[in-house]
């Protein structure tokens, strides 16, 4: 498991608010929060340190947050603040903007300037869930001067690098219980190389970037791609590289860099048989053929599943479905 959880369920009643209050100072540069339903509060929030990176996803009850200017001249750890809205609205007042924001919109801001987070008028005891995120300034390989003009922005998490992002910031919470603290180090990287490209991508300024920042965004982007498109039989190096405007040779390249010894084709045959196992030990698949899975996962030939089935997990799919069956039942 990586990163720890907070249950205001676990606190007493007349505590949970304040408790939660000093996780969210921990957190993130201090504010002054308040919550109409601070007497009966709740929470939820899992805190992912990956290396200099902080990622907290979180849902709790609606709640202001107020940084000033004698907050920020108290306490400034010079860093940049992304929010991520899954569920519900919020209104970001910051620089000089204004903005509401909903599910997939983006936030950026600094903490060396003040900011109002509020609720929308009206609205009641309704859970709002989105993803924070903070990390060091210097971190950014995007002059300051250009990532002022983001700041207090609504950006859209719904295409492009920012939908990759997106989709990151929530796997995070998904994986976390099976994800290992080892791993943490390297997801960092990848979150920061992510939040690089969509910074570079929304200014227009992807020129600034490092080559090596370019290329592990643009693997990240094509594992994505990868990924979404394991059910399509014609998924295939040729094809990969054509929707990333990329040579063969230099998707080829790339992936051998970062994954000595394993070829595209290799990872994707693995991915599917992967996904097909997972498919194959779920009760509620049980009354599924087994090539019908198959070819839900891209593998639309029987005999050819089927070897590279046996030769992956040591015995053919019906045979592992079964065993797994007896496991479950006893």
């Amino acid at each position: 498991m990586i990163g720890t959880v907070f249950r205001s369920d676990e606190v007493a009643r007349e505590h949970r608010f304040d408790y939660w209050c000093e996780l969210m100072h921990r957190a993130i540069a201090p504010s002054h929060m308040s919550s109409r339903f601070a007497d009966d509060f709740w929470a939820r929030q899992r805190l992912v340190e990956l290396g200099p990176v902080l990622a907290w996803p979180t849902a709790y009850l609606p709640t202001r947050f107020r940084r000033t200017e004698k907050l920020v001249r108290q306490s400034d750890p010079e860093m940049y603040h992304l929010s991520l809205v899954l569920g519900g609205g919020l209104g970001f007042e910051h620089v000089g903007r204004a903005e509401t924001y909903g599910p997939s919109d983006l936030w950026v801001s600094d903490t060396s300037r003040p900011y109002e987070v509020h609720v929308p008028a009206g609205l009641g005891r309704q859970v709002l869930t989105g993803v924070g995120v903070d990390f060091p300034k210097q971190l950014l390989p995007l002059p300051a001067d250009r990532v002022q003009r983001l700041l207090g922005r609504r950006l859209s998490g719904r295409e492009g690098v920012g939908a990759l992002l997106t989709g990151f910031l929530t796997g995070l919470e998904q994986q976390a219980d099976v994800l290992q603290p080892s791993d943490a180090p390297r997801l960092g990287t990848v979150l920061i190389d992510l939040l690089s490209a969509w910074f570079a991508q929304v200014l227009e300024a992807e020129d600034v970037l490092a080559p090596e920042t370019r290329r592990r965004a643009l693997t990240t982007r094509i594992r994505a791609f990868m990924r979404q498109n394991l059910h399509d039989p014609e998924l295939a190096p040729p094809v990969i590289a054509a929707a990333h405007h990329i040579s063969l040779s230099y998707l080829h390249r790339i992936f051998q860099e970062e994954a000595p010894g394993e070829t595209v084709a290799s990872w994707i045959r693995a991915q599917r048989l992967e996904g097909a196992r997972r498919d194959l030990a779920d009760p509620n698949l049980r009354a599924t053929h087994v090539h019908t899975i198959a070819s839900r996962w891209g593998m639309v030939r029987a005999p050819d599943f089927t070897r590279a089935f046996r030769n992956a997990y040591g015995m053919s799919p019906t045979e592992y479905r079964n065993q797994a069956q007896e496991k479950g039942r006893a």
